[in-house]
């Protein structure tokens, strides 16, 4: 089974990747882009048998920095 976790900073944190994409799409003359926040996408191909509990476990653990960041679980 497909699942997606995203991965994104929380509110307040600092992002200068979100900011050096800004700054470039500026540069190339992309208008109306008010902010950026740069995030990741993890897909994992996971057997049927693997509970919800175990996947919020391994991002908590490993994919996730929960003193920086969020994650969310999305089943496909």
């Amino acid at each position: 089974m497909k699942t997606r976790v995203y991965v994104t900073l929380k509110n307040g944190v600092l992002d200068p990747q979100g900011k050096a994409i800004h700054h470039a799409l500026e540069g190339l003359g992309f208008g109306g882009v008010n902010g950026v926040r740069q995030g990741k996408l993890i897909e994992l191909d996971l057997d049927d048998t693997v509970a919800d509990a175990a996947v919020e476990e391994m991002c908590r653990k490993l994919l996730a920095n929960t003193v920086i960041e969020n994650f969310r679980i999305e089943r496909v």
